[in-house]
């Protein structure tokens, strides 16, 4: 049986990166909504529980409350921003509503005399960290002590050493937070006495079985998009249930440059059944006049399945509908429940399907990142090809054409985007980049070109490094290379006549622009 940290999670964006940075120690890692119970979490054995943050306040009307039986269990407790002010109030401690507000990186100070905080211990007297909240603890429960505070004299970290419960309110899983994972491993190794012994290959075994043991012997239809997810899930699921899984791939006119092509050459190389759509004009037309980025997902949304049911109906037995869907992709739109996360956009796969479908889900992915979802085709022996692919949003240019869609305006991006991206391989940057790509603009300004005046639109150029989709920075490109790519553009593309480039990372900003 493998070793258990359970993440009891209570809304946070986050949490899926507790999960990642144990699992890059090699730690088998559960996450359970905030309402599991006692039973349930200790069903698993746990060797310790990590509670997450979240969006609402310990002190609102509905505050999320978790099993209180869960510190009976005997295993280490660690409270996260929310978790640690949880933890204050369950204990009796106070904390305040709407005081001391902390968001970005904060300068945190170990508290004198305690070099010997077990979760501490190993990291610098003053280090860096992620705040974010509202709400900040104020008293603290019996038989707790302060271990650190931010700069601002907000309490950072707490522990009560003797139950073995700590508390911190700064993120250590995310990549602003110094030593971040220096003390998650404190907590996972040390105070937790974890092994780590646990791999994707594990993953995979099981993942695979339990597919078999869901299917059975019906029959799956996938829509594959083309992208690293979708073909990845396809192959996974393939290997499970092999001839009973029906392919199709959707062209829903708002792929890149010759893509469509290049996607179904790769697809029978890998020896996938794959049905081909063309539903072009089908997706244009509904999506004509439509600006709303929200609505434009959830029309190419509603589309997919509904040209997904279509083709299942002429395969006898099809019962379930597989995704390629990840966990930034669920995060993003919202966890569904009283524990939900705040939405920040929908994704195709998780926010645009009806009501009522006629066709069971099948998300082998929904918890895994996205280079977690790479390592997982190589473990199955995917081409190099399609692993190593940048990331590309399911609705495709859709939400990289900003404003009204039209087939002309798709050609202008299209052209555009061809361009960036061979400018980049050219200078050899772009295996670097985790993803590159244009936006096209429904902004007009004025430009010459030779001696006649110009009104066209403005293309952004848009280039981030990344390890998970969940932060973000933007790649700093030789000038040169711009340059080079900018004058191309602007002289190679009809309606064209303006570059810019985004220099914003995620947060504030989301990688994509809708």
């Amino acid at each position: 049986m493998n070793e258990n940290i359970i993440i009891i999670n209570c809304g946070s964006q986050f949490t899926q990166l507790i999960a990642r940075r144990l699992r890059e120690m090699k730690i088998h890692s559960v996450i359970l909504n905030w309402d599991a119970s006692c039973e349930t979490v200790a069903s698993y054995a746990p060797k310790g529980i990590i509670i997450s943050g979240g969006p609402k306040g310990v002190n609102d009307p509905d505050a999320i409350m978790i099993d209180k039986k869960i510190f009976e269990l005997g295993c280490p407790v660690l409270g996260i921003c929310y978790g640690m002010q949880l933890i204050t109030k369950i204990f009796g401690g106070a904390v305040n509503s709407g005081t001391d507000s902390e968001y970005g990186v904060t300068l945190i100070k170990k508290s004198p005399g305690k070099n010997s905080s077990l979760l501490t211990k190993k990291i610098p007297e003053q280090f860096h960290a992620l705040m974010s909240h509202g709400d900040n603890v104020q008293k603290l429960p019996e038989g707790f002590e302060i271990t650190s505070t931010s700069d601002g004299g907000v309490i950072a970290s707490i522990e009560n050493r003797a139950r073995k419960i700590f508390g911190l309110q700064f993120h250590p899983e995310v990549a602003n937070t110094e030593k971040g994972d220096e003390i998650l491993k404190s907590f996972a190794f040390e105070i937790c006495s974890c092994s780590g012994d646990w791999d994707m290959t594990n993953w995979v075994e099981n993942s695979i079985a339990e597919i078999k043991k869901q299917v059975g012997d019906k029959k799956v239809v996938c829509g594959l998009s083309g992208g690293v997810d979708s073909s990845v899930s396809a192959t996974l699921v393939h290997k499970a249930i092999g001839e009973n899984l029906q392919c199709v791939f959707v062209n829903h006119g708002l792929m890149r440059l010759n893509e469509p092509e290049e996607v179904m050459k790769q697809y029978k190389e890998i020896g996938l059944n794959v049905i081909y759509v063309d539903a072009s004009e089908k997706f244009l037309g509904e999506l004509a006049g439509v600006t709303d980025p929200e609505q434009k997902r959830k029309i190419i949304g509603r589309l997919f399945i509904e040209v997904f049911e279509a083709e299942a109906k002429k395969i006898q037995g099809a019962e379930f509908l597989l995704q390629g869907t990840i966990y930034p992709d669920v995060i993003e739109s919202g966890m569904k429940g009283k524990n939900g996360a705040a939405l920040i956009k929908s994704h195709h796969n998780v926010g645009g399907l009806p009501e009522k479908m006629n066709l069971k889900l099948l998300e082998p992915l929904r918890d895994l990142f996205k280079d977690e979802v790479r390592v997982l085709g190589k473990i199955i022996g995917m081409p190099e090809e399609i692993i190593s692919r940048q990331p590309f949003p399911g609705p495709g240019l859709a939400v990289r054409c900003l404003g009204e869609i039209t087939k002309q305006r798709l050609d202008v991006l299209r052209e555009a985007d061809f361009i960036f991206r061979e400018e980049l391989k050219s200078a050899g940057l772009y295996k670097n980049i985790w993803q590159a790509f244009c936006v096209l603009l429904p902004v007009k300004s004025v430009g010459v070109m030779g001696d006649s005046r110009t009104y066209n639109e403005a293309v952004v150029l848009r280039a981030i490094h990344s390890q998970d989709a969940m932060t973000a920075e933007w790649s700093r490109i030789d000038f040169d290379v711009l340059d080079k790519i900018s004058k191309r553009i602007c002289n190679e593309v009809k309606g064209i006549n303006r570059v810019v480039l985004d220099v914003t990372s995620k947060p504030p900003a989301t990688i994509e622009w809708e």
